[in-house]
């Protein structure tokens, strides 16, 4: 394995937690024939078969039609936009007053919670190790035992091939590249800059507010749709969190990411699961 270290900061935290995740309804409705594509003679395609495995072309459910983890697909959001049909009302995910006061000094050491999203940056002089994952992608080093030993169970749920993280560590410049190409994508599409703007960050972080940027957040492809049932009923056993339900936009700031798992350590994933929170208000309960 590759080593690399990048200068970041960190923390932890601690709890237990079974809740199920669902996926927005139009998913599951989809799921039957999406496995199927490409399926000849009963032997399933190879993982990359539904999309290409590359860093900015990433997951299988972006297998709707060209859409990726950097331009995700139209069933992420159950209100029917789509990355090429956007809605054409704005969503408006200005910080609630619990939002702003998130405060994650409790979890001071605890690595694996520092809280990066919309309203939270990257903490200055942050560092992680980074070593390589099949495929190529970067993630830290501290998760990646966890992660090798999740993607191989979840052989299961993929037709018994491995599933590819097909994006993980992310340097600012490269954060900067995919925010500044969401904006003039919609920009082409006709949008003010203000409104392509926030539209855009819906999709993309903000260059210093991405979790990608810590190491400990990866983008997961696989050969079927089925891949991401069982992440979210599976991937707390290994620290794992769906990190970006449909139903949390509102306190999370960004829309549905299917293939989205950010690692919070065993104790934290399993309450959050269990009790089908999100990350922000796992870290607001610590807090109380």
């Amino acid at each position: 394995m590759k080593e690399r270290t990048i200068r970041c900061k960190g923390r932890r935290v601690r709890r237990r937690a079974q809740h199920r995740w669902y996926i927005g309804g139009g998913l599951l409705a989809l799921s039957l024939p999406i496995a199927l594509v490409g399926v000849s003679k009963g032997e399933a395609p190879k993982a990359v078969s539904l999309i290409a495995a590359v860093t900015d072309n990433p997951p299988a459910i972006a297998m709707d039609y060209g859409s990726t983890a950097d331009n995700p697909p139209a069933i992420a959001m159950d209100y029917g936009s789509t990355a090429d049909n956007p809605p054409a009302t704005v969503m408006d995910y200005g910080a609630t007053e619990e939002q702003q006061s998130t405060d994650v000094a409790d979890t001071d050491g605890d690595w694996y919670l520092t809280l990066v999203n919309r309203w939270n940056p990257i903490p200055e002089n942050y560092e992680v190790n980074l070593v390589e994952a099949p495929g190529g992608e970067m993630v830290d080093e501290r998760i990646y035992e966890s992660l090798m030993e999740m993607l191989e169970a979840a052989k299961e749920g993929n037709w018994g091939q491995l599933p590819l993280v097909v994006s993980g560590y992310r340097t600012k410049e490269k954060q900067q590249r995919l925010y500044d190409d969401r904006i003039a994508q919609y920009r082409g599409q006709g949008y003010s800059e203000s409104d392509a703007k926030e539209m855009a960050e819906q999709w993309v972080a903000v260059p210093g507010y991405s979790e990608h940027q810590l190491g400990f957040a990866v983008d997961i492809n696989g050969a079927t749709y089925d891949v991401y049932l069982w992440l979210q009923e599976n991937s707390y056993k290994y620290g794992f969190i769906f990190r970006y339900p449909g139903n949390k936009t509102e306190i999370t700031g960004t829309a549905e990411e299917a293939w989205h798992y950010r690692y919070v350590g065993v104790e934290a994933a399993t309450e959050i699961y269990e009790k089908g929170i999100c990350l922000e208000e796992y870290l607001e309960n610590l807090n109380d």
